[in-house]
C-alpha cells in the first residue's frame, strides 16, 4: 500500500511539473497585410491583416455577417486569461457585437451588446452574468476574461472593460463562480459585425496554464 501511495504522489508531482505558465504577446505589426498567419487559427467568418490609421490589426471582416471567431496561442489546461484592444463601428442604428474568450468554443466568452448596451459574461448560449456597460462607435475598448482555477474544483471567472487610454480598473465588473470546469482549450476573439463595418483587435495579450512545451 505504501508503495502505490508513493507512486501516486510521484505521479502528481510528474504532472504538476509539465504544467506551466505561458505567455503570448500578439501585435498585428509584426504581419503582412492580407491573410493572416498560421497563428491565427480562424474558426468561422472572414479574417484578415488589415491597416487602420496606419497601424495594422487582426480585422473581422463583416463579408459574410457572422458570428465570427479565431482561436490564439496555445490550448490551455489550467486557468487562462486574455486582454484585447478592439475597435467595432456602428451604421445608422446598427451596432456590431464583440468579445473574448478562453477555453475553447465551448468556453466563457466576455462580450460587449451594444445594442442591450451590456457587457455579458456567455457560457453555451447561456447568458451567466450582465452588468450596464457604455460603448463608443470607433473607440479602442480594452477588454479582459480570466479564468482561475481555486482551491478543489472551484473556478473564478471575471471580465473587465475600460477605454483602452485609461487605467485598468481595479476591481471586475463581471464575477462568476463555477465548479468542475474541464480548463481546456485556447482562448479567442468573436465578433459580430451586424453594422456592416469590421471589428478592429490587437495588443492581445494570454496567459495559460498548459503542457510545458518538449525540448
Amino acid at each position: 500500500m505504501k508503495r502505490l501511495l508513493l507512486a501516486a504522489s510521484l505521479l502528481a508531482a510528474t504532472a504538476l511539473s509539465a504544467q506551466q505558465l505561458q505567455t503570448f504577446e500578439i501585435k498585428a505589426d509584426d504581419w503582412a497585410e492580407g491573410e493572416p498567419p498560421k497563428e491565427v487559427f480562424i474558426v468561422d467568418g472572414t479574417i484578415k491583416i488589415a491597416a487602420r490609421a496606419g497601424n495594422k490589426a487582426i480585422v473581422i471582416d463583416p463579408n459574410p455577417i457572422t458570428d465570427a471567431s479565431a482561436q490564439l496561442a496555445v490550448s490551455a489546461s489550467g486557468s487562462a486569461s486574455i486582454e484585447a484592444k478592439i475597435l467595432a463601428i456602428k451604421r445608422g442604428r446598427s451596432t456590431p457585437r464583440f468579445g473574448v474568450s478562453v477555453h475553447g468554443m465551448s468556453g466563457h466568452r466576455l462580450i460587449v451588446n451594444p445594442a442591450k448596451k451590456t457587457l455579458e459574461l456567455i457560457k453555451n448560449d447561456q447568458t451567466l452574468a450582465t452588468v450596464p456597460f457604455a460603448w463608443t462607435s470607433e473607440v479602442w475598448v480594452k477588454l479582459k476574461l480570466e479564468a482561475q482555477k481555486g482551491s478543489g474544483d472551484t473556478w473564478t471567472i471575471t471580465g473587465k472593460a475600460w477605454p483602452s487610454d485609461a487605467a485598468e480598473p481595479a476591481e471586475p465588473l463581471i464575477k462568476h463562480e463555477e465548479k468542475a470546469l474541464k480548463g481546456q482549450g485556447k482562448c479567442a476573439i468573436w465578433a459580430t459585425p451586424f453594422s456592416g463595418e469590421p471589428v478592429f483587435f490587437d495588443d492581445i495579450r494570454i496567459s495559460v496554464e498548459a503542457a510545458a512545451p518538449a525540448p
